[in-house]
């Protein structure tokens, strides 16, 4: 393995100086966002959206395999839909903008812009659902969406920012249940077979569940700095919204029955997870799957005779083979290209000058490990493609790896206080369940509970961390984004 200091981007501020700084850093050298004149709101730059794309493209897929088809909703929701729902627009309020003119008019009824969509889907689906054999309806909607945040972050959390938001409706409660825990099986397998990022699956406290629903999943993920990214949601609205949208079908017996209804999500604040959970001193490092450019061919001495030629001949035998590559034929410096596409990522980096075509060879560099090894120009392009497989699967087994480091099993306080100030991670603990004991956790320690997980529980004591009372169920707790 290379010398991880040797050629570092000595500008970008280290990870264990400042994290929040080296985020900042590593997003604008990267290329990836930009500021805009709109007070929280980015613009996401070519770099930055080709990863949403191929994200976009295969979640696409997967919803598509499941029975989902895209739809497309208005952005303007009208607020009498808005208040139908109460806990909804009591949860949503403080984050709404509305438009209360058009032109130079003022409106009839005011429009907010969506936050979500739930309301105005669900007047639709008050037409649409009438009897058992229009459901069940699966829909998913990419759009953006607008909540009016105080304090912002480039991806993490944005006034406007890009998602999907799937919205189905079912005849039974099985059948809504079975469908939002299906929804995060597969963005659980998408995050980590896609993503290269392990998540924990689990139900989500009453407090922290979706405004609206009868009960919220979650996929929590552990950024480098050992806070909490909650990757993605999926809700269980049971029949809240169909009562309040009179959404009603004439069930196979003859009863007029209330549907019941999911929604489940997922947004550009995964770009934002891709960066902390991956990314080291010399910038992004991106899993292969969700990498813009897969293999960058640099060469070197490229004034040489037959090197440019044999760069570009390289460079159309890969993308021929389906692997994302970029011929960096600019006039700098290798080393200068070399940092620059470390920055940005790229997760192998092929070297071709004089003495590698004397001896029909090129030199391959690693992102993830630093290791750069010679390999012969015949079957390169398998050779790629293999290299990209064993980098895809290292960089989830080292993110697994860091997070089971940086999980702690607190018996009582005195070791999740332990826990919370030296571990810099999760803590796993006992919980009541009691939305007061959660508050006063948070207070105390500005730790937030994540999720009841599906699986891996332990058996950590019979009464709560906290409160000392009967325990529920184990949660896991920490500071979070």
């Amino acid at each position: 393995m290379g010398k991880q200091n040797d050629g570092f981007v000595e500008h970008i501020t280290p990870q264990n100086e400042d994290f929040s700084r080296w985020y900042t850093d590593v997003i604008k050298m990267a290329d990836m966002v930009d500021y805009s004149e709109v007070k929280g709101c980015m613009v996401i730059k070519q770099y930055g959206y080709g990863i949403w794309e191929l994200m976009q493209q295969q979640m696409d897929e997967r919803f598509k395999a499941t029975g989902h088809k895209n739809a497309y909703f208005p952005l303007l929701i009208p607020k009498h839909l808005l208040e139908k729902e109460a806990e909804h627009v009591e949860g949503f309020a403080p984050e709404v903008a509305w438009v209360t003119k058009g032109g130079m008019e003022e409106l009839a009824e005011p429009l907010c812009i969506r936050p979500t969509s739930e309301t105005i889907i669900c007047s639709m689906y008050s037409k649409w659902v009438q009897s058992y054999r229009d459901l069940p309806v699966l829909l998913n909607q990419w759009c953006n969406v607008l909540r009016w945040e105080k304090s912002t972050r480039p991806f993490l959390r944005t006034s406007e920012f890009l998602w999907q938001e799937g919205h189905t409706v079912h005849a039974t409660q099985e059948e809504a249940e079975a469908e939002t825990e299906r929804m995060l099986g597969v963005y659980r397998e998408f995050m980590e077979n896609v993503l290269a990022i392990p998540v924990i699956a689990g139900r989500k406290s009453e407090k922290e569940k979706f405004a609206g629903a009868d009960h919220t999943y979650t996929v929590e993920a552990m950024m480098l700095d050992g806070k909490a990214l909650q990757m993605g949601t999926s809700h269980n609205l049971g029949q809240n919204f169909a009562k309040g949208f009179d959404i009603q079908f004439l069930d196979k017996d003859g009863q007029l029955k209330y549907a019941w209804q999911t929604s489940w999500g997922t947004s550009t604040r995964m770009i934002g997870g891709l960066i902390m959970v991956h990314g080291d001193e010399r910038g992004l490092k991106l899993p292969p799957r969700v990498a813009p450019i897969q293999c960058v061919i640099v060469p070197v001495a490229a004034h040489k005779e037959g090197v440019m030629e044999k760069a570009e001949e390289l460079a159309a035998r890969l993308k021929e083979a389906g692997i994302r590559t970029e011929l960096d034929d600019r006039d700098q410096s290798p080393g200068w290209k070399f940092n620059e596409w470390e920055l940005k990522g790229v997760p192998v980096r092929l070297e071709i000058g004089p003495r590698d075509l004397e001896a029909g060879q090129c030199m391959l560099a690693r992102r993830d490990t630093y290791e750069k090894e010679a390999y012969p120009l015949e079957g390169i392009a398998l050779t790629v493609e293999e290299l990209l497989q064993k980098i895809q699967v290292n960089m989830l087994e080292t993110a697994r790896k860091y997070r089971e480091e940086h999980t702690f099993d607190a018996h009582n306080w005195e070791e999740f206080i332990e826990g919370v100030e030296t571990g810099h991670g999760f803590v796993r603990a006992m919980w009541c369940g009691q939305t007061e004991c959660e508050e006063a956790i948070k207070e105390k320690t500005g730790i937030t509970t994540r999720c009841m997980p599906f699986d891996g529980q332990k058996n950590l004591g019979d009464v709560c961390v906290h409160c000392g009372k009967p325990a529920k169920q184990m949660m896991y707790f920490a500071k979070s984004y």
